[in-house]
């Protein structure tokens, strides 16, 4: 569990393969959209400062997390990428409407992983509170895009060697 004041994003550069030869999209769902964009951008400037091409960042948005998964196949059959990050937000409210949502979204994305030859990254919040998702996404706890971006890196150097 992350404390109060570290912050996770943090990355040594040299440590990390130089991504000027990959290829990522990225599913972005356009519910939460305060929380999304601020993953998105954590991720994309990740992924360009460690290398990778802007043109070779394909970004494709879908209206909310659960079609995350959709937009994830459609890019592992469609495009020619080295990995999918999928990017979404969920916030627990009073139904159960939340468990259905990342229980769903969770076993998707641990199945492209399996079926496809290419990692999917999984970077949905499942937050108690919307606070807890600002924190996350560029606030006071770093930003979870950064760390998938990061994920997707090595990923692809891992699948290539």
């Amino acid at each position: 569990m992350a404390t109060e004041n570290k912050n996770l994003s943090n990355y040594d550069k040299n440590t990390i393969p130089n991504a000027k030869d990959f290829r990522f999209g990225i599913v972005v769902s356009e519910w939460n959209e305060q929380v999304t964009e601020g993953l998105f951008n954590g991720a994309f400037a990740t992924l360009t400062d460690c290398g990778a091409l802007p043109e070779n960042i394909i970004r494709w948005n879908v209206p909310g997390s659960f079609e995350l998964i959709f937009g994830a196949k459609q890019m592992h059959e469609k495009l020619d990428l080295d990995c999918v990050i999928v990017i979404g937000c969920v916030v627990k409210g009073e139904t159960m409407h939340f468990e259905f949502v990342c229980e769903g979204v969770t076993q998707g994305i641990k199945d492209m992983n399996v079926i496809y030859d290419i990692p999917t990254i999984f970077c949905l919040l499942t937050d108690n509170n919307i606070q807890q998702s600002i924190d996350r996404s560029g606030g006071k706890h770093g930003n979870k895009g950064v760390e998938a971006a990061i994920a997707a890196i090595k990923m692809v150097a891992l699948n290539r060697s």
